[in-house]
């Protein structure tokens, strides 16, 4: 989404927001609301960032990332002096970066394509340097500084209970980023699907990306949300009682839409802060009736089974990356007492039905 924009009377600290500019996927829902009336808004260019904040910055230097997700999650290339609306975030991606929101509007780093500006303090050894990016002001109208929060779809109150059981609730957990959840989560959709039930899917952690919810609605979701919907760019930081809430919230959001089953996603390995703690909570363990773990080979599988099951939750089957590999599937279903089933063979409602009633 391109925006052209009127321009307000402006005071000292302020400018007018530039003629032109490139929305991404995480401010997706700001962009509606700037369209709809551009003379609202105008750029501060004196504040200090918090998590969610909107910004307008300028591409300085391209790096790592060499396109921003649209709101369409279309991947549009950049180009040095590209415009583009961000929101500020933290980020935790153990395959790339490690970023927080900076202290000030100095120049940063643009540190996921879905649209998430921050200060990259560490970097894979594989990864590329990140896109350097120069913030020309935080987005403002007559509330104050524009944050994600302000137009998000859905409430995230913080006072929550296990929902009560109108649907099946799985959620897909992984010993890593890129252990093959958001795949698993997909063909567990497309299964369930085929095997004539109305499924929902949702992400509840991670970093504002649209390929994910993508492929969701691919495999046959009928409903799809994640958690830039309720207002966060990311959930890296976020205090605990908003993770619980957001978990039990984004469920009962999907259950409402009429689903027979509920498929969750936690983003990265089941050691990451938020995560971890999130498995061993009760409202949490009360919400979600099976679990889906995603490995990339057998001893990944076998550790992150038992932490599962040590936890208090129910391991219906084990798959991911590793089943890729015949030698790692035979592997990891000799140490498991939990099937362990090909990814893709999830997609076959016979056995994606008997692995969730056969195991419970």
């Amino acid at each position: 989404m391109t925006i052209a924009l009127e321009h307000p009377v402006l005071h000292s600290t302020a400018i007018a927001l530039p003629a032109r500019f490139q929305a991404s996927y995480t401010t997706r829902l700001v962009a509606v609301g700037v369209d709809k009336r551009p003379s609202d808004f105008w750029l501060e260019t004196a504040g200090t960032p918090q998590a969610g904040d909107v910004v307008i910055a300028r591409v300085t230097a391209i790096n790592n990332h060499k396109r921003v997700e649209t709101p369409e999650s279309r991947k549009a290339i950049l180009f040095e002096g590209a415009l583009v609306m961000l929101a500020y975030g933290h980020r935790y991606a153990a395959d790339q970066f490690l970023a927080h929101v900076p202290e000030d509007l100095g120049p940063c780093h643009l540190v996921a394509a879905g649209g998430i500006a921050g200060t990259v303090t560490a970097l894979h050894d594989r990864v590329d340097e990140p896109t350097e990016i120069e913030p020309l002001g935080l987005l403002t109208n007559a509330r104050g500084t524009v944050n994600v929060r302000d137009f998000a779809a859905f409430d995230n109150p913080l006072k929550v209970e296990a929902p009560n059981k109108r649907a099946q609730v799985i959620a897909v957990l992984g010993t890593s980023m890129n252990s093959g959840k958001s795949t698993t989560l997909a063909c567990l959709v497309n299964g369930l699907a085929a095997a004539g039930q109305k499924v929902a899917a949702g992400k509840i952690t991670g970093t504002g990306a649209g390929n994910d919810r993508m492929i969701y609605h691919d495999a046959g979701a009928h409903s799809v949300i994640d958690f830039t919907d309720f207002g966060y760019p990311t959930t890296f930081k976020l205090n605990f009682a908003e993770i619980r809430a957001l978990s039990v919230n984004m469920i009962n959001v999907l259950a409402d839409s009429g689903a027979d089953t509920v498929i969750v996603e936690i983003a990265d390995g089941i050691y990451q802060g938020e995560t971890s703690r999130l498995l061993r909570d009760q409202v949490f363990q009360e919400s979600v009736d099976h679990v889906v773990f995603s490995a990339v080979d057998a001893l990944g599988a076998k550790a992150g089974v038992q932490e599962l099951q040590a936890a208090g939750l129910h391991v219906a089957a084990a798959s991911g990356v590793m089943t890729a590999s015949p030698l790692a599937t035979v592997e990891a279903a000799a140490v498991l007492e939990v099937p362990v089933v090909p990814t893709f063979d999830l997609t076959n409602p016979e056995i994606v039905t008997a692995v969730l009633t056969d195991h419970a």
